[in-house]
């Protein structure tokens, strides 16, 4: 299903056939730019392929993730958004998972997401029984400042309500994805500063570039 096309790009739902060439373009734009993975120093799209392919297929099997295509370049992919249905067992599982996980950058990554996941406490805080997770949302460096986060962004609000999801909810781990976040509407509901997310011996666990110094959960009611 297409959803818009403005200046040659046009978006549209994933499908499960898309996967291949969304890695590609995750390791190649994703990965580099993301705070968290880029301040590491490790190869974070190596690590758990496993685990991590099964989130994101899963999340693409719902019919709730987005691709950007220039239709200018051959239908290159230029922007994703993986999203999907969240209910309050996969917050319960999440955490259960975290205790099974190898200690390396993307295992990191899922222990402090669970952590803003489960103190920020959505569903309780908007009394509701599902929402839509906004999980990964990335623009080619090619087509940054050009305002396609924003289209994706909300043409995944319009999805949302097309199937009845109360409440959008997005981690954002960087300062222009959370300031994207607020202008469309989104508040934050959670932030962690990385300065005092610190191990056993106090540690900080994350040192990405300034602005990024906080990790926020931002949220919307569809």
């Amino acid at each position: 299903m297409t959803f818009n096309t403005k200046e040659g790009v046009t978006i549209r739902i994933m499908v499960l056939e898309d996967y291949e060439k969304l890695k590609l373009f995750m390791k190649e734009e994703y990965f580099n730019a993301e705070p968290l993975c880029q301040s590491c120093g490790e190869d974070v799209h190596l690590q758990n392929e496993k685990e991590n392919d099964a989130i994101n297929l899963s999340m693409i099997a719902q019919g709730t993730s987005l691709l950007a295509l220039d239709e200018n370049d051959d239908g290159r992919i230029v922007g994703f958004v993986l999203a999907g249905a969240q209910v309050p067992e996969d917050v319960e599982r999440n955490a259960k998972t975290v205790k099974t996980l190898t200690d390396n950058a993307w295992g990191r990554i899922f222990v402090i997401l669970t952590k803003a996941e489960r103190e920020a406490n959505i569903f309780e805080r908007y009394g509701v029984s599902n929402v839509l997770y906004s999980h990964i949302t990335s623009v080619a460096a090619s087509m940054r400042g050009k305002g396609l986060g924003s289209r994706l962004a909300t043409t995944l609000m319009d999805l949302g309500r097309s199937q009845a999801l109360p409440v959008m909810v997005a981690y954002c781990t960087s300062f222009y994805s959370a300031r994207q976040k607020k202008a469309l509407g989104m508040e934050c509901i959670y932030s962690l500063d990385y300065a005092d997310y610190t191990d056993d011996q106090g540690r900080v666990m994350f040192a990405p570039t300034v602005p990024n110094t906080t990790l926020r959960v931002m949220a919307i009611k569809l």
